[in-house]
């Protein structure tokens, strides 16, 4: 029976074992927290993730748990608009519309389609033996897991990526980003989608239907090291002169909903995606592969592409050169295109977090003189991508 062990339950990692279970792998899925699938905050899915969820069983629950986001729009603090993007036609150019769901909802669509999944909780990696001429294993300082297969799914500090691509560095953007989910009975009803741009601080809103509303504050600097509580004063304060609603979608958030995170991406990405170790390997996924900063808001959706790819890709290989084919070719599919988008969404942060008077001043103006253009483009980006095809 070929065996692999996935590290990390985000996204990726539930994807991906459920993927590989689907493949007819025996699976065991590691993860460092207590319970599974605890998710905070939302996240959008663009056509390209929705087409993975699909592929992976999950699509059929997505309108229960999605809520479509047809516009949107960027205001300048005083709320005048510099640009408007419709993405009511995303589903007819792309195959699929782009939806807004809270984390936990989708972690919970997920560990439904899991299957036959060994699942640890409480188990923290600490350690990888990835030496030649022995498969790959991972242990916490306690028990080893040994596989065919390990699939590095635990995020931006991936331990597993550090074994074996110690020049990949996590490299801080420069800001911070505030997130909180407000609880429909306290969220305004005529919240629409958008974002705001200033001097060095954005906000970001996103209706869940009746879940509530996602706002994202996103300021220079690095995370406060304040209570929560005095966060939200303070960005009660930062943003107090800007335009309806946000200053009421920070007041009507409670401490307990808010949690803050420094930005930062991969630089340089790690040199391969695959990596042969004995007769096995080891694959990088998600942010332990590609980690990007939010701009571009491909995250989850590029984490869900590669588990997808990997899935398919690995169906019918067995430990050994057949399994070096698959990691080699999951390598070229994901490299490129992966890197391509990490490269996007750090220029779209600077665009966007400008601070100098010039800066926001080019800023403006060319969101001003292209008002759909840029915001087209950035879609257009990440949103053409469709599962790939088992070899014949």
């Amino acid at each position: 029976m070929r065996r692999a062990v996935v590290v990390g339950a985000g996204v990726g990692g539930l994807a991906v074992a459920g993927a590989l279970a689907r493949a007819r792998w025996e699976v065991t899925l590691l993860e460092s927290q207590s319970s599974l699938a605890v998710g905070r905050g939302a996240l959008l899915l663009w056509p390209n993730g929705v087409h993975a969820l699909r592929a992976l069983n999950v699509g059929s629950g997505l309108d229960e748990i999605g809520e479509p986001v047809a516009d949107t729009v960027i205001r300048r603090p005083d709320g005048r608009v510099l640009a408007r993007s419709s993405l009511a036609g995303l589903a007819e150019r792309y195959g699929a519309p782009a939806l807004a769901v809270r984390r936990q909802d989708l972690y919970d669509a997920l560990t439904a389609e899991l299957g036959d999944v060994e699942v640890r909780t409480g188990v923290r990696v600490d350690a990888v033996r990835a030496s030649d001429g022995v498969g790959p294993a991972v242990g916490d300082g306690r028990d080893w897991w040994k596989a065919d297969l390990v699939v590095a799914a635990d995020g931006m500090d991936s331990v597993v990526r550090r074994a074996v691509s110690p020049e990949s560095a996590v490299t801080p953007a420069g800001y911070t980003a505030w997130r909180a989910v407000v609880p429909r009975h306290r969220a305004l009803a005529d919240v629409t989608s958008g974002e705001t741009v200033g001097s060095g601080q954005r906000f970001l809103v996103t209706p869940l239907g009746s879940r509530g509303v996602h706002w994202v504050a996103v300021a220079t600097g690095a995370p406060r090291p304040e209570s929560a509580d005095v966060q939200l004063d303070l960005l009660r304060r930062w943003f107090a002169d800007w335009h309806d609603p946000i200053g009421a979608l920070i007041a009507a958030t409670r401490p307990d909903e808010l949690w803050q995170e420094a930005m930062a991406d991969l630089d340089p990405l790690p040199r391969r995606f695959g990596v042969s170790v004995g007769h096995g390997g080891i694959a990088l996924l998600g942010d332990a592969a590609h980690a990007m900063t939010p701009n571009l808001g491909q995250g989850a959706c590029l984490a869900l592409e590669d588990a997808i790819t990997l899935g398919t890709l690995i169906t019918e290989a067995t430990p050994g050169a057949p399994l070096d084919d698959v990691l080699a070719r999951y390598d070229r599919l994901r490299r490129r295109r992966t890197a391509k988008l990490v490269r996007r969404s750090r220029r779209l942060g600077a665009l966007f977090g400008a601070r100098s008077r010039l800066g926001v001043s080019a800023r403006n103006t060319l969101l001003t003189a292209a008002p759909t253009g840029l915001l087209d483009r950035a879609t257009a980006a990440g949103a053409d991508w469709r599962p790939p095809r088992t070899r014949r």
